[in-house]
């Protein structure tokens, strides 16, 4: 069943003739006869009569009009959908991200993508990097955030660079330091957070790299709950600098630069299939602002 054959049909209806149904629709009365009978024939029913008033619809005809309308109409919206999506004004955008990209920088970026784009419905799901590539490589997401992981079916896009930096509590030593050597950090408890992530992986080879060990270790799942640990005195971490941003701001942590330890630092980068295409629509519109946002605005 062509839709140019339930067109024709409801303008026939329409005008009650072949002819004005024809001008309409820019073609030739025998063309549109042709499409009136094929759907005729598809359908098993005549559609309508010939009558001194023009064409009438019979009682198939008065059944299957309002469900020819409703096709009609379900295809145009779908086309409007489609064109809202191609020009990001509308439509649905399929996020994953890693724990501390949901938590600290995401928030910022989608303050402002859905300022304006209003009616675009956002999902975020969450997971480790790897999680996330993985929803990529299923397609149960259109874009994916976390650190960078190589994968040849994956196409890689940096937006932000990740600082871990050393913060204590405002009474502690350190606080009254402009500047301490990893060498005295060692000789703090050091509080750790999620052993999975890489943010612990790169903690752990910067003092090996400076050939310092550790006196003491605090290990925890989450960075929220390293801070409280901070705050309250039981060590000191190296953790995000935008997830530490409010409570520095706040006073209630001491932000302490290291003199002599390597940058640890790691991007932040969106995942999207290779195969998916040129970005348009809601996914390049994200891309746009991935680019100009900073996660400390």
């Amino acid at each position: 069943m062509l839709l140019v054959h339930i067109e024709g049909f409801l303008e026939v209806a329409r005008f009650g003739s072949v002819s004005r149904a024809a001008e309409v629709l820019y073609v030739t009365q025998p063309t549109l006869t042709a499409r009136l009978h094929a759907l005729e024939r598809e359908l098993g029913e005549r559609l309508f009569v010939r009558g001194r008033q023009g064409m009438r619809l019979t009682d198939a005809g008065r059944a299957f009009l309002p469900y020819a309308e409703r096709a009609v109409r379900a295809l145009r919206d779908g086309r409007r959908a489609i064109d809202e999506v191609g020009s990001a004004a509308a439509g649905q955008l399929m996020l994953a991200a890693a724990p501390a990209v949901s938590t600290y920088v995401l928030p910022a970026v989608l303050e402002r993508f859905v300022a304006g784009h209003p009616r675009v419905e956002v999902i975020v799901r969450t997971g480790h990097s790897e999680d996330v590539l993985q929803m990529v490589l299923r397609d149960e997401v259109q874009l994916g955030l976390g650190r960078a992981i190589r994968h040849p079916e994956i196409e890689l896009e940096s937006f932000h660079e990740e600082e871990l930096v050393l913060v204590v509590a405002p009474d502690h030593p350190f606080a009254g330091q402009r500047r301490v050597s990893i060498t005295e950090v060692g000789t703090e408890q050091l509080i750790l957070f999620d052993r999975t992530s890489s943010y612990y992986e790169i903690t752990q080879a910067a003092f090996l790299a400076a050939g310092v060990t550790l006196r003491g270790l605090m290990e925890l799942d989450n960075i929220e709950a390293a801070k409280k640990m901070v705050e309250r005195g039981l060590g000191v971490a190296l953790l995000p600098r935008t997830a530490v941003r409010r409570e520095v701001e706040a006073h209630a942590l001491r932000m302490v630069d290291l003199s002599d330890a390597v940058p640890m630092k790691r991007q932040i980068v969106a995942m999207r299939r290779r195969d998916a295409g040129a970005a348009s629509g809601l996914v390049a519109a994200f891309l746009g602002l991935l680019k100009t946002i900073s996660p400390e605005s």
